[in-house]
């Protein structure tokens, strides 16, 4: 048994078991300390809460400071203050003047003596302090109070004694001691277990000994004549045998070392490198065929896997190991196509991505050749001899190609070259000769003769066809790879180009649908924004690169000079996403003109969009209508584009998405209504990030605003916001594309906005400039809608208002005082409409509304006659019959105004006017009327 032990004591597993035990002890000796630490801490922080808390109350209790004043406060304060003493389990509760002498404290004796260091309760400052001195150390806190004037008239001190917060310390000590030996206890235990395992896994053997078998391994591997390598997670070399070390010819210092640090060629570092799995696989290296099997490693002690590579020699099997690698390298020559070729959906980039390829692995040269309609994603003509197409792509091993470049017309007017003859024959044609290819070289004899002095020596041409339709053309040469191509290649070439052309025509018909909706999108935005005074607009519009959203914008002229800014954003792309803004444009275009207030505009809106989904979701099919084509990723040909549309995962083909539910649900919109009277601005959101605010000292602010629900989801009321806006400051309202994206959140996107906006002295357009610079994403994934808006404020002299008694002989009155105001703005040719109108609005609002009336001319662009009442009663206008004696007034003011209408407010309406300052050709009347008897005419 004595032996058994001293073995243990010994083994690898019983030194580990001693050093687990020490850091055990160590650990929870340093945790029991900080306990007690944290315990006074946490002490000494409650009795100063608990001090200040009771102080507090105290302090502000009703009746303390007319006790404070009275004879003897004494008196009045010592029994309320030992109650509530002993209900808050304080030590003491002190009531003292402003010199610091006690009114009351919990010992008697203390009475009528000065406590030390209250100068800063004095002061007005209520603190707490771990007190040290007579009568004793306490932590206590010091509370001022205050009269109903907020003067200090006297103090308020209570506290805990020191002693009594260490003995709550004290009294945690037995737990703490209880707590640290469980810790010991079950750390050692934990460390008992370790040790034993660790024992039964090294059979309780000694570092000495665990040395030896190391070595034993090390020399029976290192004897077999069968490579052996073995390679961590992180493509290092970990061990490597002799046999492995003469089949690849590794340097003596290879362990350790990557393996493309090794020096050996490019396809044994690429099969090293790759991690996969292989059995027997035929592998040339060198002058040696190797049988190579490659298999992971478990993992161990939280460790990656890495792998164990064995090789044997083979070299007897080259010739079929050559076939199998040609075969192997074509096959992934086919998977990369598959992934690189249609990364994006623009037409030229994807020639150029099937030209890049094949170069170097399959040609040395690759040219592409496409239609001119498929370069402006037009459909090509189906049938039709194709003589000429443009060159759209080239690549090589050499920059100084003899080809024409990017750019030119390439004609194919002779029938036997190999590219006019693949075109006819509708598949790919090889000329392993071109010395040889006399209708080649009978196509442009100069050019050719460049070429072949240049090496070019062989070419296969294949026509890029997708649904039977020729899109262009690819031709692969070869000039320094001395084989020339067989027809092994030419298959292969045919397959290359058939997965390229679909890929091709994916992107040509993207490229015609973003076309039609940039089209469609740009003609449903605003072309000119409305003359207007209240605010200097500068806006911009881009499209996503990926494809056309459903982001707008628009600026309305409101009556009384105001004015509407509009933001919004549909969700999707294409052209229905625009077909949609359209038609949300036009909605609060024609809610705009009920003057409607921001909330209430939304909620219209957002009903007529669900009633607008509710009509359209019945109208079509719940499967879908196929598309005649297929969708953008296939053709009938059977053939994939591999990688599909690239970054871009929508349908670029109009037709697929035919049998989908148009719904408008999830639409967005801002909309802000600015004020120049006033300078204030009413905006309410559905769905919409909030504006920014930039104030005229620069500092930009993004005001608090209610998000409220995206538009179509229905349930909720849209809350408004209103503040004011200094004059001179600057309005920016944005969609979600500018600010955010895949590489840029939210809040990032907007602090970027913030610091690009705080440049000063700029105008709107070259502010709106320089915010695309600055946001601008090198591939947008989302539309951008940026509406920059500086505000005016109309001048006090150009606004008139009288406040008007609710009496008939007020209109005499108020209409004098309006011809006097024109006559001063120089608007007399207006004086006779202006008389009329002001005469019927204020006899009717004094008939028929309620106070208070008030009337307010505005001279802007054109001259606005106001008149405001606390009713909401709607007028109308109608014809009034020959034999009525009223009813004619408000046809009167139709008649020589140029617009009129009513608006309503929180507290009543407005009824408006508005009048040309030219005058325009107003009605003439028949004969002069009487002003005054038009006041008795009715509604």
């Amino acid at each position: 048994m004595s032996a058994r032990l001293s073995r243990g004591a010994h083994s690898v597993a019983g030194q580990v078991f001693a050093l687990q035990a020490l850091i055990v002890v160590l650990l929870i000796t340093a945790a029991a300390l900080a306990l007690v630490f944290q315990a006074r801490y946490d002490s000494q922080r409650d009795a100063r809460n608990r001090s200040l808390a009771a102080a507090e109350a105290f302090a502000h209790a009703p009746g303390l400071p007319e006790a404070l004043l009275s004879p003897d406060p004494t008196a009045a304060l010592q029994p309320l203050a030992e109650a509530a003493r002993r209900a808050s389990g304080l030590d003491f509760i002190a009531v003292m003047d402003l010199r610091g002498v006690r009114y009351t404290d919990s010992r008697p004796e203390l009475i009528g003596k000065q406590a030390s260091d209250v100068s800063r309760a004095v002061a007005g400052e209520s603190f707490t302090q771990v007190f040290k001195g007579q009568p004793s150390d306490a932590v206590r806190a010091v509370v001022p109070v205050r009269n109903a004037d907020g003067d200090v008239i006297g103090l308020v001190a209570t506290g805990i004694e020191v002693e009594n917060v260490t003995h709550a310390v004290e009294g945690q000590l037995p737990l703490l001691v209880g707590a640290t030996a469980t810790g010991l206890l079950l750390g050692t235990a934990g460390s008992a277990l370790v040790s034993r395992r660790l024992l039964r896994q090294t059979r309780g053997l000694g570092a000495a000994e665990m040395t030896r078998m190391n070595e034993h391994h090390e020399a029976v591997l290192h004897a077999v004549r069968e490579g052996v390598l073995i390679i961590g997670n992180d493509q290092r070399l970990i061990l490597a045998n002799d046999e492995a070390r003469r089949l690849l010819d590794l340097p003596q210092d290879a362990e350790e070392r990557a393996v493309g640090d090794l020096g050996l060629d490019p396809r044994t570092t690429e099969l090293l490198a790759s991690g996969r799995v292989v059995t027997d696989h035929v592998h040339l290296a060198g002058d040696r065929l190797l049988a190579v099997n490659v298999r992971p490693t478990m993992a161990y002690a939280g460790r990656p896997a890495g792998r164990v590579v064995t090789l044997r020699d083979s070299t007897e099997l080259a010739s079929v190991s050559g076939r199998a690698e040609v075969a192997r390298s074509r096959l992934q020559l086919l998977y990369d196509a598959g992934v690189r070729i249609g990364t994006t959906l623009d037409v030229a980039r994807t020639a150029e991505e099937l030209s890049e390829v094949a170069v170097p692995r399959f040609a040395d040269f690759v040219t592409v050749e496409l239609l001119e309609p498929v370069l402006r994603g037009d459909e090509p003509s189906g049938t039709g001899v194709y003589t000429e197409m443009r060159r759209a792509a080239i690549t090589g091993i050499r920059t100084d190609s003899p080809l024409q470049p990017v750019g030119d017309l390439i004609r194919f007017e002779v029938p036997t070259a190999p590219m006019a003859a693949a075109l006819d024959a509708g598949h790919a044609v090889l000329a392993a000769d071109l010395n040889a290819a006399m209708g080649w070289r009978a196509q442009d004899s100069q050019g050719t003769r460049v070429a072949l002095e240049y090496g070019l020596h062989s070419l296969i041409s294949v026509p890029l066809q997708a649904r039977g339709v020729v899109l262009g053309m690819a031709n692969f040469w070869r000039a320094d790879t001395p084989e020339p191509f067989d027809g092994e290649d030419l298959s292969f070439a045919e397959e290359l180009g058939a997965r390229a052309a679909v890929s091709i025509d994916n992107a040509r018909r993207f490229t015609r649908e973003h076309a039609m909706a940039v089209t469609l999108q740009r003609s449903l935005l605003p072309r000119v924004l409305p003359d207007q005074s209240a605010v200097e607009v500068a806006y911009r519009y881009l499209p996503a690169t990926a494809g056309v959203g459903g982001d707008w914008f628009d600026v309305i002229q409101l009556p009384g000079a105001r004015v509407a800014l509009v933001v919004g954003d549909v969700v999707g792309h294409g052209v229905h996403a625009a077909a949609t803004m359209g038609r949300l444009r036009t909605a609060v275009h024609n809610f705009s003109t009920l003057d409607l207030p921001p909330d209430e505009l939304l909620g219209h809106l957002d009903e007529l969009i669900n009633r607008i989904d509710q009509d359209e979701a019945g109208g079509w099919r719940a499967d879908g209508a196929p598309n005649g084509d297929g969708n953008a990723r296939a053709n009938g040909d059977g053939h994939g584009s591999g990688s599909g549309s690239g970054a871009v995962g929508e349908d670029p083909e109009p037709g697929a998405a035919a049998g989908r539910t148009s719904a408008v649900t999830g639409a967005t919109c801002l909309y802000a209504v600015y004020d120049p009277v006033s300078g204030r601005c009413r905006m309410a959101s559905a769905g919409h990030p909030g504006p920014a605010l930039i104030r005229p000292d620069g500092r930009v602010e993004f005001p608090e605003l209610p998000a409220g629900i995206p538009l179509g989801v229905g349930g909720m009321p849209f809350e408004a916001v209103d503040f004011e806006v200094p004059e001179g400051s600057r309005l920016v309202l944005f969609t979600d594309g500018l600010v955010e994206d895949r590489d840029r959140d939210f809040d990032a996107g907007l602090r970027l906005l913030a610091d690009t906006l705080s440049r000063p002295g700029r105008s709107p357009d070259q502010a709106a400039s320089d915010v695309l610079d600055a946001m601008l994403f090198p591939v947008p994934s989302d539309d951008i809608a940026l509406l920059i808006a500086d505000t005016r404020r109309l001048e006090a002299d150009r606004i008139a208002e009288w406040e008007v008694p609710g009496e008939p002989s007020a209109v005499s009155r108020v209409r004098n005082a309006g011809s006097a105001q024109l006559v001063e703005w120089g608007l007399e040719h207006l004086a006779f409409p202006v008389e009329l109108i002001l005469s019927e609005l204020v006899t009717n609002a004094i008939r028929y509304g309620s106070a208070p009336v008030r009337v307010r001319l505005l001279r802007d662009r054109s001259l606005i006659c106001e008149v405001s009442d606390g009713s909401s009663t709607s007028p109308h206008l109608r014809y009034a019959a020959t034999t009525d004696e009223g009813g004619r007034g408000l046809f009167l003011v139709a008649q020589y105004a140029e617009r009129w209408g009513t608006r309503y407010t929180d507290r009543g309406k407005v009824i408006w006017a508005q009048l040309p300052l030219t005058g325009g050709a107003e009605p003439q009347p028949p004969a002069p009327l009487d002003l005054d008897a038009l006041e008795d005419m009715a509604w």
